[in-house]
């Protein structure tokens, strides 16, 4: 089926332009590491896509962006009506005057994507996989995970009636596996790495004529995460016009973005949601992003400081409490790399020790209830400030990725208290209060 206003795809290594429906995932030049961009036609886009629509549209999710995703309308729209398809993305974007105050800043966001169908920021690339399986007429969708895109697609598949097929290592938290599990996905546990989970399903997709969602792989996937920039400019045009002059652009973006980041297709969605707003003249410069990676697995922090290029790096021996953004291998690091280089902005490391500490940070200054894998980008931010990355008067955005109930155990460990016990009594309430 059509998708409105796609050129085409083109090679982020080589440069190679394909057709669309010439190539389904990747550049065949470079086996599967061959990830392409999506190109589209921004001057067919602007002529009926205008900040003014935009404005007046009602829509309170990802399909408010329809000229701009890369599916057939008629198939989203039928998909996302009264299903919970229609409800991914158009998350809150919450002022965090306390936790700017503690590190000097003046201007900090949260942008909660705990608040997906799913609880997890993946709900904007699956939703888009499911449009695309049932735009081919696939029978199934698989995915490989460290267990939120394999929760946000089992999730939204469950809520069209869509088979799919799910690979998590063993060592994914139980409570993702759980949702798995109840959205009545077909989960496989593999014995192994996320990487090795990666490569099987990669090998069974290929054997058995399945869909394949897999970030970095499937070049649509890019495209739903981008929609949390377009969002996150929205959001703040919308602050400037009730408490300042009018931006010089019809969207408003911040100075700073902190992403944490795994494989990298987050970091590198969000900066091309920001290259098709800057394209459309909707926004009049691209914000800064910070990565941020767990020092366990930051090969992309170490690749940023030698210089190197995607193709050149290496698998790392990669392990974190924050389990969403290990990867010994980000398979979308060319796109991660220049995310960062392309907006002059730069890598991070934080240890689990700061990630864990940053889980009741966010939770205490903005109510914000994080998992490990989003409490990195906070934890991220408060290295950049101690850098001098991040400059006192700029407008800052946290990305926060997904919920704390992700993960209890770790946010049990983060806490590090236990909650008092009283008899019923009122006398030892007062007890317990004196202490």
């Amino acid at each position: 089926m059509a998708m409105q206003h796609v050129l085409g795809l083109k090679c982020t290594i080589c440069g190679a332009e394909y057709g669309v429906g010439e190539v389904d995932y990747v550049c065949p030049h470079h086996g599967d590491d061959g990830v392409v961009d999506v190109v589209y036609d921004y001057a067919a886009i602007g002529r009926t896509f205008t900040p003014e629509r935009l404005a007046q549209d009602q829509t309170r999710s990802i399909w408010r962006y329809l000229p701009l995703l890369p599916v057939a309308p008629d198939v989203a729209a039928g998909l996302a009506n009264g299903t919970v398809l229609g409800s991914v993305g158009w998350t809150p974007l919450y002022p965090a005057p306390r936790l700017a105050g503690a590190l000097g800043l003046a201007h900090l966001w949260v942008k909660d994507d705990s608040r997906q169908p799913t609880a997890s920021f993946k709900d904007r690339a699956s939703a888009i996989a499911v449009v695309k399986t049932r735009e081919r007429g696939d029978a199934i969708v698989t995915t490989a995970s460290t267990g939120n895109a394999a929760a946000a697609l089992a999730g939204l598949c469950a809520a069209v009636d869509q088979r799919n097929v799910i690979f998590v290592p063993r060592t994914a938290p139980q409570a993702k596996v759980a949702q798995l599990l109840a959205f009545g996905a077909t989960v496989l546990l593999v014995d192994g790495t996320y990487d090795q989970a990666f490569e099987l399903c990669l090998e069974a997709a290929r054997a058995f004529g399945w869909y394949n969602r897999n970030t970095a792989y499937n070049p649509y996937m890019s495209e739903g995460k981008k929609t949390a920039a377009y969002e996150i400019c929205e959001q703040l045009a919308a602050v400037g016009a009730q408490h300042a002059a009018p931006p010089h652009a019809p969207l408003q973006a911040p100075d700073v973005i902190v992403v944490p980041v795994g494989d990298g297709c987050i970091i590198g969605g969000i900066h091309k949601g920001l290259r098709d707003l800057l394209a459309l003249g909707w926004i009049d410069r691209v914000p800064r992003i910070v990565g941020v990676q767990a020092e366990g697995s930051s090969p992309l922090v170490d690749a940023w400081e030698r210089g190197l290029e995607g193709w050149e790096m290496a698998p790392v021996d990669a392990h974190s409490v924050a389990d969403s953004i290990v990867a010994g291998l980000p398979r979308d690091r060319i796109k991660a790399l220049r995310a960062v280089r392309d907006t002059g902005g730069a890598y991070v490391r934080v240890t689990d020790e700061e990630i864990l500490a940053a889980i009741p940070a966010l939770a205490q200054g903005c109510g914000v209830f994080a998992e490990p894998a989003a409490a990195a980008a906070y934890a991220g931010l408060v290295e950049a400030v101690e850098q001098g990355l991040v400059a006192a008067d700029e407008k800052v955005v946290v990305l926060a990725t997904g919920s704390g109930l992700k993960d209890v155990a770790s946010a049990m460990k983060a806490v590090k208290t236990e909650p008092a016990v009283v008899e019923p009594t009122l006398a030892d309430v007062e007890r317990v209060l004196a202490h």
